[in-house]
């Protein structure tokens, strides 16, 4: 890397420009604009997600007061906090959804040999949705309850390496499983989904486009046995089952066999009852597919906690789906970063690095090139990493 620039210069050159020019082109982005173009907003608010900016009055004091150097970091225009607030309310917001998009495709070649701690051929996704708690009067558009208002984040996640596939940003009041109905089923994949998405009509959906899933099983379902395959119950497994559906409504909605297999987790004392349309993966691996979901919910954690998208910039729609998408979009960017420079520290403490050292003139990889000893990533323990 060259000395002469910044880290946040060399981060930037990491971004493929022309997928970036043409997503501006296809939203007419930069249609009568003099200044302060597309790609300048994109720059300052990447410096706001990973300096950790908590308003745009905070985003216009440090830019100003690093003016000597925003040229050589990209930024050609004179910045003020009214500027970029109309930039965020008036630029379509699927410009920086489709940059994230081609981001994460970038991402996932690099991660498709990732380990996910289950030996699978198949592609495997989790599919989640958290609530971002907005202010009703604040964002009127964002209806969730009478004295409340939200947005739901659903994303559906590639468990190598956790890259977010799909993510659709709704108000607060759309229910999860109807994401189901938008969502472009794979063949051959496997999706890996709680309780919300139990909807048979839409998982018969999945039987028919040629791929699996694994969901967790309501309390009141009404089922019979086909007959039962042997299990080894040391291993938590407490009987695999070939049923069928015997609800009314059920029935109808999968008229197909289905696999239903309990299992006891004794580390939580719990008890699980999964229900699959896979029926050659050994029942242990459905158990171990069905705790990877987890990484998903790792996933909200983590964003929530070290991206910007609890304080929003602004209040109307487009602001706020642009601030979210941009977020996503620096997540994968230090995700295809780590993955290139060979990094093998987890990415919370590449964030807390970049925070410190974004406007330092020095090369990329000296940035990261401190002794273990001299930092660890034990002293984060308690954080989430998942990246490791």
């Amino acid at each position: 890397m060259n000395s002469g620039k910044s880290i946040f210069a060399q981060l930037m050159e990491f971004i493929p420009i022309y997928e970036f020019r043409k997503c501006v082109n296809r939203y007419n982005g930069n249609y009568k604009i003099k200044s302060f173009t597309c790609w300048e907003q994109f720059l300052c608010m990447a410096f706001a997600q990973l300096t950790y900016r908590k308003s745009l009055r905070d985003i216009e004091a440090c830019l100003r007061a690093a003016h000597k150097k925003l040229y050589h970091m990209g930024i050609h225009s004179k910045i003020s906090r009214n500027t970029l607030a109309n930039a965020n309310q008036v630029r379509d917001w699927r410009i920086y959804a489709d940059f994230a998009q081609a981001l994460i495709g970038i991402a996932r070649k690099l991660y498709v040999n990732e380990d996910f701690g289950v030996q699978l051929q198949q592609t495997a996704y989790a599919l989640d949705a958290t609530i971002i708690d907005l202010c009703l009067s604040l964002f009127p558009w964002a209806k969730f309850r009478n004295s409340k208002g939200a947005i739901k984040l659903h994303t559906l996640i590639d468990l190598r390496g956790s890259i977010p596939v799909f993510v659709i940003i709704t108000h607060g009041k759309v229910h999860e499983v109807t994401i189901l109905d938008d969502l472009f089923i794979e063949a051959g994949a496997i999706y890996i989904m709680d309780r919300g998405y139990l909807d048979f009509a839409r998982l018969y959906r999945i039987q028919q486009s040629s791929a699996f899933f694994v969901t967790r099983a309501k309390s009141n379902f009404k089922f019979k046995r086909l007959y039962s395959n042997s299990v080894d119950k040391t291993t938590g497994i407490q009987c695999d089952q070939i049923i069928v559906l015997t609800g009314f409504y059920s029935k109808k909605d999968y008229p197909d066999k289905l696999r239903r297999i309990r299992y006891h987790d004794a580390e939580n004392n719990k008890t699980l009852i999964f229900l699959t349309n896979n029926f050659t993966l050994p029942a242990l691996t459905i158990a171990k597919l069905y705790r990877c979901r987890w990484q998903v919910e790792l996933f909200f954690k983590w964003i929530k906690q070290h991206l910007r998208i609890k304080a929003f910039y602004g209040t109307t729609e487009n602001a706020v789906k642009t601030q979210i998408w941009i977020a996503i979009s620096v997540y994968v960017l230090v995700a295809i970063i780590k993955k290139r420079l060979n990094l093998h520290h987890s990415l919370y403490t590449i964030l807390q690095i970049l925070s410190v050292t974004l406007l330092e003139k020095i090369p990329l990889l000296q940035a990261f090139s401190f002794r273990d000893e001299e930092y660890s990533d034990g002293d984060f323990c308690n954080q989430l990493n998942l990246f490791r």
